[in-house]
C-alpha cells in the first residue's frame, strides 16, 4: 500500500489501524503461500522438554542463564574499536538504512540513525541483535501521528520479515523512531554522525534476575491463555487482549529504561527472557494466525472465494 493510499483511507485512527492489521496479514498470508508456512503460534506440547509445569502453561524456562544478563567490562569487540564504530561496521549499517529507506513508497528525510541496545551498551551477548533506529520527524510527514507510525510499523515488518541481515554473529533489526519521542537508553550511537549521544557506563549494581523471571512467567502464562482464546474461535477477543498485552510489555519496558538501572533493571531484563525464549514472536504469530482468521471469515461471510 503506498503512502498516498495510507492517508486516503483514514477516516478514523482506530478504523484506520483495524485496515493496517488486516492488510500485514494478508501480506503475510500472500507471502507464506506455495511455501512451508512457519510454526503454528502455540505448541501442541508445550511443555515437551521444559521442565514439569502443567500443561498448557508451560514451565518457567530455565534454559535462560542468569549469567548472559550480566554487564560486561567492554563493548563487543566485533562491533567497536576504541570506543567508536568499528569503520566496515559503520559503512554496513548505513548501507543498510539507505536501502530500507529507498524501498519505501514515499520520500522520507532522515534525522539520524541510531545504534542503541545491548549491542551500544556493556550488557551485550551472543543472544544481542543490532537495534538500528532510523530516526524521523513524524510530524513532517502528516499532522496524525499514529498514522504515520502505522505506516512504518507496516513497512518495517515487511522489511524485517523478508531481509535476514547479520553483521558478523549479530542480526540486524531495524525501527523506525520518532524525532520528537523520547528514547530512553544507557547508550545511543549516532551512526551517521559517529558520535556517541549518550555514552554507556559499566553497570555495577545487582541484578535482580528473580524479579525479572517473575515478570516473564506472568507474561508467558498471559500470552498461552490467549492462545486458547484464539483456538475457541473468538479472535476479536484475542486481538484485544493481544494488543492489551503488548501494551503492558511496552509500559513495564520502558519503566524499566527510565528507571536507574536501565538495561540492567528487572524489567527490561524480563523483556529480553521473553524474546529469547520466542514468548513475543509467539504472541505476534498469534496475532497474525487471528487476523488471518478475521480476514477468511470475513470473505466467507460475503462470498468472496
Amino acid at each position: 500500500m503506498s503512502w498516498n493510499e495510507y492517508v486516503s483511507s483514514l477516516q478514523e485512527v482506530e478504523a484506520f489501524q483495524k485496515k493496517v492489521r488486516r492488510s500485514r496479514a494478508k501480506k503475510i498470508k500472500t507471502y507464506h503461500r506455495g511455501k512451508q508456512k512457519p510454526g503454528a503460534p502455540y505448541t501442541e506440547n508445550p511443555t515437551k522438554g521444559r521442565g514439569s509445569a502443567p500443561p498448557p502453561f508451560g514451565s518457567i524456562g530455565e534454559e535462560v542463564e542468569q549469567e548472559s544478563f550480566e554487564g560486561r567490562t567492554e563493548l563487543a569487540p566485533t562491533i567497536w574499536e576504541d570506543n567508536k564504530l568499528i569503520p566496515e561496521i559503520r559503512d554496513e549499517l548505513l548501507d543498510i538504512a539507505k536501502n530500507f529507506i529507498e524501498s519505501l513508497s514515499r520520500k522520507v528525510e532522515i534525522r539520524d540513525i541510531h545504534i542503541t541496545g545491548s549491542l551500544a551498551n556493556y550488557n551485550w551477548s551472543p543472544y544481542s541483535d543490532l537495534d538500528l533506529h532510523i530516526v524521523v520527524d513524524f510530524l513532517n510527514m502528516h499532522e496524525n501521528e499514529a498514522l504515520v507510525k502505522a505506516y512504518f510499523d507496516d513497512q518495517r515488518m515487511e522489511w524485517n520479515n523478508t531481509h535476514t541481515i547479520k553483521i558478523g554473529d549479530y542480526e540486524v533489526e531495524i525501527y523506525v523512531q520518532d524525532a520528537n519521542e523520547a528514547h530512553f537508553s544507557g547508550g545511543i550511537y549516532s551512526v551517521l554522525n559517529d558520535k556517541w549521544i549518550v555514552e554507556p557506563i559499566p553497570y555495577e549494581g545487582e541484578i535482580d534476575f528473580a524479579t525479572a523471571r517473575k515478570k516473564s512467567d506472568d507474561i508467558t502464562t498471559q500470552v498461552n491463555l490467549i492462545g486458547h482464546i484464539i483456538r475457541s474461535g473468538t479472535y476479536d477477543s484475542g486481538l484485544k487482549s493481544i494488543d492489551r498485552l503488548k501494551r503492558k510489555i511496552r509500559k513495564m519496558r520502558r519503566m524499566g529504561l527510565e528507571s536507574a538501572a536501565r538495561e540492567f533493571s528487572p524489567e527490561n531484563i524480563a523483556f529480553k527472557i521473553l524474546r529469547r525464549e520466542g514468548i513475543l514472536k509467539k504472541l505476534n504469530d498469534l496475532k497474525y494466525n487471528a487476523e488471518e482468521k478475521e480476514i477468511d471469515l470475513s470473505e466467507a461471510s460475503h462470498g468472496i472465494s
